[in-house]
């Protein structure tokens, strides 16, 4: 167990890495940001900030050996200058990293844990894409094995015009077919040391151009009905990993149930509803889980909860959104608005 006091490091400087820190500030942690980018927004929250680029192992040691535990706030954090944090903890560990970080390589993990992805087939050339097609059909996405979210690093085939005009880039790649949902959801854990599993509630998401837009709780029944069976799946996935942390498994709602889309080994944008919808956030659990604390309760704190996401010019609506009492806003603290960035979220409950 590490007591309140001891200093907890966050590789990432982003969003997540700022609301980590606030919810450990919270518990009484100190938090020391580790990025290669100079202007962190969870650095202006944390008592130190290493600014220095992945692979600077002596910088990379020495923010080790000011931290009891290493947390990410981000899935593509390079895995081998990890081993410059020596005896520091790093949880959850970097197999977690390593699975998700190619999305062919953690769609045949979670297949072999019996979870159903949508049909995929490797491609690493044209011919490679041709034979995918012509086993999986269309229309179909081909996507980056590594890096990408938000929809970048996706491209939609719809016809045979659209795969002729792709010029593909110098990349593993991996394609998948279309999936026919009503739904799309994630399923978001807490695991301890000890192997206790806490889920929070499953919202209903919906995205546009490829970024979350909403989160609402609670979801429709015919959605309900399939989050135990993707919770299954999620456990599985947590103790195979030996996961220590929040995990999240986003999955399509199907006539057929729930077909597994993308993990992340990271706390997560469905789950921003926690920090007021839920007795304990999904960040303060983070917390809980890697210093060895008892876990919170994952209950929702509200009738019905609401979280939108401010994205691009969204932001520049605060006055507005302040100007209703039900509304709490969280602003991130990044200097320009740019389309299609995540500037801050708002959510709304519904007490009765």
């Amino acid at each position: 167990m590490i007591p309140p006091g001891e200093t907890i490091g966050i590789l990432g400087g982003g969003q997540l890495g700022r609301m980590i820190a606030v919810a450990a500030a919270q518990l009484g942690y100190r938090c020391h940001v580790y990025a290669p980018e100079a202007d962190s927004i969870a650095a202006d929250v944390c008592a130190q900030f290493t600014c220095a680029p992945w692979d600077d192992a002596e910088a990379m040691a020495r923010f080790a050996a000011d931290c009891a535990v290493v947390t990410y706030e981000f899935e593509n954090v390079p895995v081998a200058p990890l081993a410059a944090l020596g005896d520091t903890p790093l949880l959850a560990h970097a197999r977690a990293l390593e699975t998700a970080q190619d999305r062919l390589n953690e769609k045949r993990f979670v297949s072999d844990l019996g979870g159903i992805p949508a049909p995929f087939a490797p491609v690493d050339s044209a011919a490679d894409l041709a034979a995918a097609i012509a086993a999986i059909g269309m229309p179909g996405i081909l996507k980056t094995r590594r890096d990408g979210y938000d929809g970048k690093g996706q491209w939609r085939i719809m016809s045979e015009a659209d795969a002729e005009a792709l010029k593909l880039p110098d990349v593993p790649l991996v394609y998948e077919g279309f999936v026919t949902f009503f739904a799309e959801f994630s399923v978001i854990l807490c695991r301890g040391a000890d192997g206790d599993i806490r889920f929070f509630d499953s919202a209903h998401n919906v995205h546009e151009s490829g970024i979350l837009a909403l989160s609402t709780l609670p979801a429709p029944g015919a959605l309900l009905a399939q989050v135990p069976a993707a919770r299954e799946l999620a456990a599985k996935v947590a103790k195979a990993l030996d996961y220590v942390g929040v995990l999240t498994l986003e999955f399509f709602a199907t006539e057929d149930g729930p077909v597994f889309n993308e993990m992340a080994p990271r706390v997560h944008n469905s789950g921003h509803w926690t920090i007021e919808g839920a007795v304990t956030s999904q960040f303060e659990n983070h917390v809980r889980a890697i210093c060895g604390l008892p876990l919170g309760g994952t209950g929702m704190a509200a009738k019905a909860v609401e979280m939108r996401n401010l994205i691009g010019d969204d932001a520049h609506d605060w006055p507005a959104i302040l100007a209703d009492p039900a509304n709490h806003l969280h602003l991130y603290g990044k200097a320009a608005a740019r389309p299609g960035r995540k500037m801050g979220h708002v959510t709304r409950l519904t007490l009765d």
